[in-house]
């Protein structure tokens, strides 16, 4: 894909509007640092937006600052908090009235010591409880690194492939029964490897796994099994020739031959 073929993509207006993946915005951002032309676009893109926009733009009505005050006042009256004023408090008796028994001692004994196991028993569950939510928040936060750690690697492997001279990229769009999926595939033409980016189609259901395919000579040959652990990271296959790419939706372990039902995107070389 050539600089003109990559600026009418569309993915510098998608990047404009939050449109675009987090993969596809750091690409474009790269590009542009590299590419005079790509940037100039954007600039250009991002002007007739904004002009777009302005155009367009609505006046409020003169009141509406107003009534949302109003609004803010009324909600903040309503939800004002009221002191509670205790009028019914008992008056003591004098200490020569207070009998006290034995009996009631040991009630109030084990009335006392069966609050403070109870408070003990409580104390301890909350501690369990918050040890536990602590762990699971330090797990998913974990997770999440570990998430954005191999994001930022497919980033830059994309980059030093936007940039290697030697590397081919080829779009794959979408066919009739799937015409919002697309996905990438970089050939190197030195080393005839292929990898491809596929994280814009669909999650594939359970049992079931992506196939890339190399039309060569007008056949289909199979150049690998898509994971997402792969994606853009590592080589799917050799393909010393090829005309096109396609991908197909096989059972997990693939097939020797492409289910042509099954086909999500297609591109030429």
């Amino acid at each position: 894909m050539n600089t003109k073929e990559y600026i009418s993509s569309g993915i510098i207006e998608s990047y404009i509007l939050g449109h675009a993946s987090h993969e596809e915005a750091g690409i474009l951002e790269c590009v542009m640092k590299n590419n005079a032309e790509v940037k100039e676009a954007f600039e250009e893109a991002q002007k007739t937006l904004e002009n777009l926009a302005t155009a367009q733009a609505v006046t409020p009505p003169n009141d509406l600052k107003s009534k949302i005050w109003s609004k803010i006042q009324q909600e903040d009256t309503s939800n004002e908090i009221k002191p509670v004023v205790v009028t019914d408090i008992p008056v003591a008796k004098p200490q020569e009235e207070v009998r006290i028994h034995r009996n009631n001692n040991w009630k109030g004994l084990a009335i006392a010591a069966s609050v403070l196991f109870l408070g003990s028993i409580a104390g301890n569950l909350f501690w369990i409880r918050e040890q536990s939510d602590t762990h699971k928040e330090i797990a998913k936060l974990n997770t999440e690194k570990q998430s954005q750690d191999l994001m930022i690697q497919k980033m830059n492997q994309k980059v030093e492939m936007f940039s290697n001279p030697d590397m081919q990229m080829v779009t794959l769009k979408g066919v009739e029964k799937h015409t919002d999926s697309k996905a990438l595939v970089f050939w190197d033409k030195k080393t005839k490897e292929v990898y491809l980016s596929a994280g814009s189609l669909p999650k594939a259901p359970a049992g079931m796994q992506y196939q890339l395919w190399a039309i060569a000579d007008g056949k289909p040959v199979s150049a690998g099994l898509y994971s997402e652990d792969k994606d853009s990271l590592v080589a799917l296959a050799n393909i010393p020739q090829a005309q096109a790419f396609a991908i197909t939706l096989e059972k997990e372990g693939g097939s020797k031959v492409p289910t042509m039902e099954n086909m999500y995107v297609m591109g030429g070389v």
